[in-house]
This record gives C-alpha cells, sequence and structure tokens, in this order.
C-alpha cells in the first residue's frame, strides 16, 4: 500500500532523540545514536517529528509501506530491548495494540444496593486518536465511535449507549492542538469502515472533532453512514 511515511537522512541525524519522544506511534527509535524507523506500520505520516528535530534530518515521502504486522512489531521490540513480547518500538507497554474481546453479560438480579452495574464496553486499545495506529487490525469492518474526551464524563451511559459493538477513538482538537483530519482519512481509506458516530460536547471547540470526521469522509471518497450526537455540559443528549 502507498502512503505517506517518514524518511531520516542518518548524515544530518545528530541523535537528539527529539524526534522519538515526539513520535506517539512508536515507529522511531534511536539506535547507535542515529534515529531509525524501525516499523513502518506504525508510522501514521503525519509528521509530529519534523518540527522536533533541529537538523532538518526527517521528511515525508509517499511510498510503498509495510503491511501491519502486529506480531512482528512486538517481537522485534523483544528482541531489540531484552524485554517479553508485547510493547511497541519505543518500549512503552501503554501503547500496545491490543482487540478487548467482549461477551455480553448480565447484571445480576440480586446485585448489592449501590454496586456498579457498569460493564466496559472498550473493544481495544490504545484509544486515542493520536495513539491509534492507521493500520490497526481492529478498524477492520467496525463500526467507528469518534468521541470527545469530555463525553466519558458527562455521559453516564456512554458505554452501555454508544461504545458497545463499536470501535472508540477519542480525542480533543483543542488539547491536542492538532487536526484529526488527515489521520481519520487513513483510517477510513485502509478499511472497510460500516459506521461512523461521533459523540461532541455542546462546547464550540468540539466542532473541531465534527469538522475534521466531515471532511476524512470527503477524502475517503467511500460512502459510509455516519451521524453526529451532541451531548450537554449537564450530560444530556441534545436534540436534532
Amino acid at each position: 500500500m502507498k502512503r505517506k511515511i517518514v524518511k531520516i537522512d542518518e548524515e544530518k541525524c545528530t541523535g537528539c532523540g527529539l524526534c522519538v519522544d515526539a513520535c506517539h506511534e512508536g515507529a522511531l527509535q534511536l539506535i547507535n545514536g542515529k534515529a531509525r524507523l524501525v516499523s513502518e506500520s506504525y508510522c501514521d505520516g503525519l509528521g509530529a517529528c519534523l518540527p522536533e528535530c533541529p537538523a532538518g534530518a526527517i521528511t515525508i515521502e509517499e511510498r510503498e509501506a509495510d503491511a501491519f504486522d502486529e506480531e512482528a512489531v512486538k517481537e522485534h521490540t523483544a528482541v531489540r530491548k531484552n524485554e517479553a513480547p508485547g510493547t511497541l518500538a519505543c518500549g512503552c507497554p501503554g501503547t500496545q495494540t491490543r482487540t478487548i474481546e467482549r461477551k455480553e453479560e448480565a447484571v445480576p438480579a440480586d446485585a448489592a444496593a449501590g454496586q456498579s452495574a457498569a460493564v466496559s464496553q472498550l473493544r481495544q486499545w490504545p484509544c486515542q486518536i493520536k495513539l491509534a495506529p492507521i493500520n490497526a487490525p481492529y478498524f477492520d469492518n467496525a463500526h467507528l465511535l469518534v468521541a470527545a474526551d469530555c463525553a466519558a464524563y458527562a455521559c453516564a451511559g456512554i458505554h452501555s449507549d454508544f461504545m458497545r459493538n463499536k470501535i472508540t477513538i477519542i480525542g480533543c482538537p483543542k488539547l491536542d492542538e492538532i487536526d484529526y483530519t488527515e489521520k481519520l482519512t487513513g483510517i477510513l481509506k485502509a478499511h472497510d469502515i460500516k459506521s461512523v458516530t461521533v459523540l461532541r460536547m455542546e462546547v464550540p471547540c468540539c466542532g473541531g472533532l465534527a469538522n475534521a470526521v466531515r471532511q476524512a469522509l470527503i477524502n475517503s471518497g467511500k460512502m459510509i453512514p455516519w451521524r453526529i450526537i451532541t451531548v450537554t455540559t449537564d450530560g444530556r443528549i441534545a436534540e436534532d
């Protein structure tokens, strides 16, 4: 598959490591004092590493890239860092890509008063838009929920009402200071997404999330059913 991916000029690279810290996908690593792209499948091509490089050693090019191979990446990381398999090239277990199997769980009729009956409906990790790899296999044939960070706190029933049977990715364009359009476009183009639901807050800055999804759908060239649901700051679902 041809897509945008970073290219590092090792002659210019000073080995400062700033690009490695800036790469949220875990695609870069310092090897023998030089920054290296250790996983093409985890590079999202958005170039967050570019402005961090003081030597101008990083560029973006469009080329054929390796297909996603989660097990190969895990094995590579374990060998390089002498760690147990299960971490990405950045060495951080918290960014490991995985699918979470969920079974329908009935709430016991005799549940004690005050006992939480809520069951998590998160079906994959990571869930942050910035961290979710474009080629992650859990996006295949998925019903996608793109939710504002704050929605999880304002909307008490987010798991049962919106996340159930969906792949959920979350973000806040104001806090992340990023336009998610290119990342979302990449996800939509790379996978057969069945539907998209945007769960946004009523505050103006959340419009950036809805606009990014709208533009990504246009850019993808696909006819995908989608809808926007707005949550008020006091936790109600706003009328259309």
